[in-house]
């Protein structure tokens, strides 16, 4: 009987360089679900599990889909191989009744995994075409190492540099991936053995996070990696921040100290397909604006506004909902949006925001605040519950 492809992802909780690393959030998705969310999107994998020593791994982990193994202390220290982490995984799937002919070893510090050269690795491992395959991105660099304070050529003669197209690419190993036969990785205990072959990734996208200078440049790219996708806004509610995305960030004063700002109609008719779907709006506003209130008021959703803790009081509002944050989607564009960024399963920016709301985003709308960005979230969120999808949240 033919056995399964089976993606192990490895995530500890004790990581000392970037504090809670694998729990951290790129283009507004924590790194484990990164990681999740490309095995699931690779056709040729099975099963996805995620093999963890965390309560809160485990809990993100559960929620994108994938099946946890729980990972013994011995095994999640600074001194464990990851080689052994899987290892003990297999041993339990194998207790399960799992039979695995083909393992996917992902690792959730690269936060740009391609799913499709991660199904083209297993096809080859599979057609036995390769015993190993690994992720590596194409390079054309001059290395050097400092020996004793000496500059020394790696790989090339330094007085000799021909050009680009004259010389023949190597290949640095990214880490996002790693497949293998079952058999020959519990035989070798290691990732390389037998027939070992590259699987190209793009160079722009091959950043492994171990610093707080990575994961910063991984926000910074999110967006761009993360442009062509069209993931469906499947939530059970709707908050949004008021200046900047119901308006487009601007006011008017009279005469009299009063302050006049411009709507959509058409993201007034989005809140209304949103009320008669049955899924519940929230404008919340740090300032206290009876501007604010009156729209609201019209618009027939909840409002507060003169919050000076606004994802205090979102988890509030949620709470006696009985609604989990991880369900909501936010709409803001400013760093007093933050809190309320970080705390939602859909953080939402609109175009023009602040470079820190941007970065703590999952999707970058592409309406402007007060010119349809709140229609266009409300026909995505309708849109999720018309048409039938797979997977998770």
């Amino acid at each position: 009987m033919r056995g399964e492809t089976v993606a192990i992802i490895p995530a500890r909780g004790g990581s000392k360089g970037v504090p809670r690393k694998n729990t951290l959030r790129v283009g507004g998705i924590p790194l484990v679900a990164r990681a999740v969310r490309a095995a699931h999107e690779a056709p040729a994998i099975d099963r996805v599990v995620v093999t963890t020593d965390d309560d809160e791994i485990a809990e993100i982990a559960e929620r994108w889909g994938a099946e946890i193994v729980r990972r013994p202390g011995p095994l999640a220290d600074d001194a464990a191989r990851s080689e052994d982490a899987v290892l003990h995984a297999v041993g339990v799937l194998a207790e399960r009744g799992v039979r695995i002919d083909v393992i996917a070893f992902l690792q959730a510090t690269s936060p740009f995994i391609p799913s499709r050269a991660l199904a083209e690795a297993v096809c080859r491992v599979r057609s036995g075409s390769a015993d190993s395959v690994f992720a590596a991105r194409e390079s054309y660099e001059f290395c050097w190492v400092d020996d004793g304070g000496e500059a020394r050529a790696v790989g090339h003669d330094r007085d000799h540099r021909p050009r680009r197209q004259d010389r023949d690419p190597r290949f640095v190993e990214t880490g996002a991936f790693y497949v293998f036969r079952a058999d020959g990785f519990r035989a070798s205990r290691h990732r390389f053995f037998g027939r070992t072959s590259i699987a190209p990734v793009p160079a722009p996208f091959a950043i492994e996070i171990d610093t707080i200078g990575e994961l910063d440049a991984a926000r910074a790219l999110a967006p761009l990696a993360d442009a062509d996708r069209a993931d469906p806004i499947d939530v059970d509610a709707v908050v949004t921040d008021f200046d900047g995305v119901h308006t487009d960030d601007t006011a008017a004063v009279d005469e009299y100290g009063e302050e006049h700002v411009r709507v959509s109609r058409s993201d007034g008719m989005g809140v209304r397909m949103l009320r008669e779907a049955g899924i519940p709006v929230l404008i919340l506003s740090t300032e206290r604006n009876h501007v604010v209130a009156r729209r609201a008021e019209k618009l027939g959703v909840d409002v507060l506004h003169g919050q000076g803790d606004k994802r205090a009081a979102l988890e509030a509002w949620a709470g006696r909902r009985g609604i989990a944050p991880t369900n909501i989607a936010y709409v803001g564009n400013d760093v007093n949006d933050l809190g309320c960024l970080e705390a939602v399963g859909w953080p939402i920016v609109v175009p023009g925001s602040h470079p820190l709301a941007t970065a703590a985003a999952r999707l970058v709308l592409s309406r402007r605040g007060g010119h349809g960005a709140v229609r266009e979230l409300a026909e995505r969120v309708l849109a999720a519950r018309i048409t039938p999808t797979e997977g998770t949240r």
